[in-house]
C-alpha cells in the first residue's frame, strides 16, 4: 500500500513539474515573440499610432471613450499627416490638373477662354462656378496643395527625428534563439569563442555593417540608407511644391513680335502682352535688349513629308545691361537666349509683305513692313494694314484707309483652286487686298485688334463695275484706289518671329527636387534595412557553437544569400571542427553539428539539418 502511495505522489509531482514546465515554455514563448516583434517594429521609423485609452480611464467598461476638442484634433493631426491621407491628397491634385491641361485658363490666353466660352454657352457658367478656367488658383486647388504640404511636413519631422535617434543608437542585442528568424545557420568551431566575435567584427565592418559586441554576440545592422532615401523623396516633394508655388507668384511672361530689322527692350511697355505673378515686381526686370537681324527657315521640299519645317532660326544681337557689350545669338525652337535668369523662346513666324501707301498727289504717306497671323501649316496670313494719319483724299480733307490682307507665300495660280498657300516657304508670294475708307475706330479710346479691320464706319473703295475695289498683287504691282485717290504698293517681304520673355524662380529647385525624388524613391524601393547576429559560445564539450541570423524590415530573397557569404567569411577564421567518432546522432537545439546550414537550404522556421 505505502509503495502503491508513493508511487502515486511520485506521478503527480511528476505531472505537476511536467506542467510548471509547459507554462514557462509557454511564458517564454510568448516572451520571445513579443521579443522578436520589437525587433522588427525597430527597424521602421514610421510615425507609431497611439493607443487607445483603457477602458478604465474612460470611466465605464464598454463603449468609446469621449476624446473631447484636443482629442479630436490629434485624430485629425494623425490622419493629415499618415502616408494614406498624403497619397490621397497627392492623386487628387494629379486629378484637379487635367481640367488645367484640358480647358483654357485665363492666366495662359484670354483670347482662346472668350473663344471657349463664345462657343459653351452651357458649360461656361459651371465652369465658371467651379473656377475651372483658374485651376491653378482656384480655391479647392489651393486648399488640396496647402494640404498636401501640411501633410508632408507633418509627416517628415517626426520621422526625421525617430531616424536620426535610431543613427545614433546601436543595434539591439541578438534574441535569445536565433533560429526563430527568417535566416539562420549554425556550425561547432575548435577557435575560441572571443576569436570568432573579433572575426565576425571584421568580416561585418568590411561588409559596410554597423557591428558590436553585445554579451556573447555581435549585432549589426545595414541599410540605413533606405529610411534616408524615403525621408529624401519626402522633403524633395516639399521642395518641389515650394518651387512651384513660388515660380507662380513671382514669374513673368509676355510676348513680342519683332520683324527682322527691329528690335526690343525689356521695358513693360515694349511687351505686345505682358502678365505676372501676384507677387511680382516690375523692378525686377532685367535690364537687355536685342535686334532680329535674320529668321532663317527651310522646308522639306519633295516627297510626302513636303513642307515639314526642318530649321528654325532667328539671329539676334543683344545687349546685357543699359552699356553691355553687343553679342550675336541664334535662338532655335526649344533652345532660348538666357540673359540674367530670362529666357527669350523662339514660338512662331510668319511673312510681313512691305508697303507703301500713296495720296491722290502721289505723297508717300505710309511704307511699313506689315506682319500677317498664319491660319495654316502652310503659313497662309490674314491681316490688316492701317493708315491712320497723313492721308488726305482729292478734296483735301482728312481720312484713315484701311486693306484687308490676305497672303500665301506660294500661290498656285489662277484657276487651281482657292487661294491658298501649297508651301510654307515663298516661292510664288501673291498679297490680296481690298480697300475701305473713313474712320477706323482707333480713336474712340477702346483697344482693338491690329490684324483685324473694322469697317463698321467705313466705305468700300468701288471699281469700275461698282463692286468691291480689290485686286492679288505680286512684289512690285501695286493698286490704284478709285477716282485718283491713291495707291498701295506691295515692295516685297520680310519675315517676323515671335518672341515669349520668360522669367520664372524656382525651375532650378524644382528640377533638383525632382531628380532627388527619384534618387530618393530608387533607394526606398531597393535598398533593404537588415540585421545580422552572430554568437559564438562554448558548448559543453569544449567546442565553440557558432550561429548567425539575420532579419529584414521586409522579405526578401537575398537575406539568405547574403547571410550564407558572411557565413563562409567567417568559416575561414572559424573553420568547421571535424566530427567526433562517439558524436549523437541529433543535436540538441544549441548544438547543431560540425557543418553549417545554408540560410537558403533551411526549413521555415530557420531550424537547422
Amino acid at each position: 500500500m505505502s509503495k502503491a502511495n508513493s508511487s502515486t505522489d511520485t506521478g503527480a509531482r511528476t505531472a505537476e513539474a511536467a506542467a510548471g514546465n509547459a507554462y514557462e515554455d509557454a511564458a517564454a514563448e510568448r516572451e520571445q515573440e513579443r521579443v522578436d516583434h520589437a525587433a522588427g517594429e525597430r527597424l521602421s521609423t514610421a510615425p507609431r499610432e497611439e493607443r487607445p485609452e483603457s477602458e478604465s480611464e474612460s470611466g465605464s467598461g464598454s463603449g468609446v471613450p469621449a476624446m473631447g476638442v484636443v482629442g479630436w484634433i490629434r485624430w485629425f493631426w494623425r490622419q493629415l499627416t499618415s502616408m494614406r491621407v498624403a497619397l490621397i491628397l497627392l492623386f487628387l491634385l494629379s486629378l484637379g490638373a487635367i481640367p488645367g491641361s484640358l480647358i483654357p485658363q485665363t492666366s495662359v490666353d484670354d483670347l482662346k477662354v472668350q473663344n471657349f466660352k463664345d462657343q459653351h454657352t452651357t458649360l461656361t457658367p459651371i465652369y465658371e462656378k467651379l473656377q475651372l478656367f483658374d485651376v491653378y488658383s482656384s480655391v479647392w486647388f489651393s486648399a488640396i496643395y496647402i494640404l498636401l504640404f501640411v501633410s508632408l511636413i507633418g509627416c517628415i519631422v517626426p520621422r526625421t527625428g525617430q531616424f536620426v535617434g535610431q543613427l545614433r543608437s546601436r543595434p539591439p542585442g541578438a534574441p535569445k534563439r536565433l533560429t526563430r528568424l527568417p535566416a539562420y545557420t549554425t556550425w561547432r568551431t575548435e577557435a575560441e569563442p572571443e576569436a570568432v566575435r573579433e572575426a565576425a567584427l571584421g568580416v561585418l565592418g568590411k561588409r559596410r555593417f554597423r557591428a558590436h559586441p553585445v554579451g556573447d554576440a555581435v549585432a549589426a545592422e545595414k541599410g540605413y540608407l533606405r529610411e534616408a532615401g524615403n525621408l529624401v523623396f519626402h522633403i524633395a516633394l516639399i521642395v518641389m511644391l515650394v518651387a512651384f508655388a513660388a515660380g507662380q507668384l513671382f514669374k513673368s511672361e509676355g510676348g513680342k513680335l519683332v520683324v527682322e530689322g527691329d528690335g526690343f527692350a525689356n521695358t513693360l511697355t515694349q511687351y505686345d502682352d505682358f502678365k505676372s505673378g501676384s507677387l511680382y515686381d516690375s523692378d525686377s526686370l532685367a535690364p537687355f535688349s536685342f535686334v532680329l537681324d535674320d529668321f532663317v527657315g527651310t522646308y522639306e521640299e519633295s516627297g510626302p513629308q513636303r513642307g515639314t519645317p526642318r530649321t528654325f532660326e532667328a539671329r539676334v544681337k543683344y545687349t546685357e545691361g543699359a552699356d553691355g557689350p553687343e553679342r550675336k545669338s541664334v535662338i532655335r525652337v526649344n533652345e532660348p537666349l538666357v540673359v540674367d535668369g530670362t529666357k527669350v523662346y523662339l514660338i512662331a513666324h510668319g511673312y510681313a509683305p512691305v508697303v507703301t501707301v500713296r495720296d491722290g498727289k502721289g505723297k508717300v504717306v505710309l511704307r511699313s513692313s506689315v506682319p500677317l497671323l498664319p491660319i495654316d501649316n502652310n503659313i497662309t496670313s490674314t491681316g490688316a494694314i492701317k493708315v491712320m494719319d497723313g492721308y488726305r483724299d482729292k478734296n483735301g480733307a482728312k481720312t484713315q484707309l484701311g486693306f484687308k490682307a490676305f497672303f500665301v507665300p506660294t500661290f498656285a495660280g489662277h484657276g487651281k483652286g482657292q487661294m491658298f498657300s501649297q508651301f510654307p516657304g515663298a516661292e510664288f508670294p501673291v498679297l490680296a487686298l481690298s480697300a475701305y475708307r473713313g474712320s477706323l475706330g482707333v480713336d474712340s479710346g477702346l483697344p482693338q485688334n491690329v490684324y483685324q479691320l473694322d469697317t463698321s464706319k467705313m466705305k468700300e473703295f468701288k471699281n469700275e463695275d461698282g463692286e468691291l475695289l480689290k485686286k492679288m498683287l505680286r512684289p512690285g504691282e501695286k493698286l490704284d484706289l478709285a477716282d485718283g485717290e491713291g495707291s498701295i504698293t506691295f515692295d516685297g517681304i520680310e519675315e517676323w518671329a515671335s518672341f515669349q520673355i520668360s522669367q520664372q524662380p524656382g525651375n532650378g529647385w524644382a528640377l533638383g527636387g525632382a531628380i532627388a525624388a527619384i534618387a530618393g524613391l530608387a533607394g526606398s524601393l531597393f535598398i533593404q534595412r537588415r540585421r545580422v547576429w552572430v554568437r559564438a559560445v562554448r558548448g559543453e564539450d569544449g567546442v565553440t557553437v557558432v550561429e548567425m541570423a539575420g532579419l529584414g524590415r521586409s522579405e526578401s530573397a537575398k537575406l539568405p544569400e547574403e547571410l550564407g557569404d558572411l557565413a563562409a567569411a567567417l568559416i575561414t577564421t572559424a573553420p568547421v571542427a571535424p566530427e567526433k567518432p562517439d558524436a549523437p546522432e541529433k543535436p540538441d537545439a544549441n548544438e547543431a553539428g560540425s557543418r553549417p546550414v545554408h540560410p537558403a537550404d533551411a526549413p521555415a522556421e530557420g531550424a537547422e539539418k
